[in-house]
């Protein structure tokens, strides 16, 4: 993909594996519940997802619910209370990872290693319908996911769907030398290779150190992801969102891709970001310019 693609390329127009529904066919064979496998098995080869780390969650449609329903369990799981609530939510389905299970695994066994959960009419508790079999649970980080998708739904008129985390070494390895400010890392990425203003033109958000899993980190992220597609926790990793998951994963991979270019460049500069040649304030706004980017404009000089 190059610059001189349209920016409507660059956000993904090509297959989107997050549609689709075929009645009377079993979950594991309905077309998002493949795209879903195939992200978590390219996460996995990426690197991005050393031992249990990381989740994946995907809110349903209707119809997708509607072709699932004939196989979901006789009797559901009983209803656990998040810590959180959204009443955009209410009575929506939820494909998550599993807590404590692998994404290396997702594609060799995915009704172990996923579920489908049902979130209650009160918008603060989930069960389990399908799948997480052998006592499995949503991934402890699903009060966070939850909360961005609500955040996500609203901000994109429904269109967001897939909230991603997953642990890519260099954006995580910024942390501990950048200043934790979305402005500063995403003036670094948004240089370090010239198509990233168009993958995320709003920016990127930073989420400092917290302990992962509770409704504070949650907040904090969704707060963020009221303005950005992606938000970085210090130490951690990163979360993306997007409408299905061939575009979630292309941020993902953008971002983590800038990283490593920005690390590198500094590595054969001495450990210095005073580059010889760079992009400019002014070069990043021709992009928008061209492109027809609506850019978070308080991040340029």
């Amino acid at each position: 993909m190059g610059i001189l693609d349209s920016a409507q390329d660059v956000f993904g127009k090509g297959v989107s594996a997050a549609k689709g529904a075929v009645s009377g066919v079993a979950v594991e064979q309905q077309p998002f519940m493949k795209g879903f496998v195939r992200l978590c098995g390219d996460g996995w080869d990426q690197g991005w997802h050393e031992r249990n780390g990381g989740n994946l969650t995907y809110r349903m449609t209707d119809a997708e619910v509607a072709a699932c329903r004939p196989f979901f369990n006789e009797v559901p799981s009983e209803w656990v209370s998040m810590g959180v609530q959204a009443d955009n939510l209410r009575g929506a389905f939820f494909t998550t990872t599993g807590s404590g299970r692998y994404m290396r695994n997702v594609p060799l066994d995915p009704a172990h290693n996923v579920g489908i959960v049902e979130i209650n009419d009160a918008g603060d508790a989930w069960r389990i319908v399908w799948g997480l079999k052998d006592g499995g649970k949503p991934t402890s980080e699903f009060p966070t996911h939850f909360m961005n998708h609500s955040v996500r739904m609203k901000a994109t008129d429904g269109a967001c769907r897939v909230i991603y985390h997953a642990h890519p070494g260099n954006v995580i390895a910024l942390t501990f030398v950048m200043p934790l400010d979305a402005r500063t890392i995403t003036r670094a990425l948004w240089k370090a290779m010239t198509e990233c203003i168009v993958v995320f033109p709003k920016g990127v958000g930073v989420v400092p150190w917290m302990v992962p899993g509770g409704a504070d980190i949650a907040a904090a992220t969704s707060e963020l992801m009221k303005t950005y597609d992606a938000a970085i926790w210090a130490q951690h990793g990163l979360f993306c969102s997007g409408p299905d998951f061939d575009t979630t994963f292309g941020l993902m991979h953008t971002i983590e891709k800038a990283a490593a270019i920005y690390a590198e460049a500094r590595l054969l500069n001495g450990g210095s970001d005073d580059f010889q040649n760079t992009i400019t304030d002014d070069g990043l706004r021709a992009i928008a310019r061209d492109f027809k980017l609506d850019i978070n404009e308080s991040f340029l000089d």
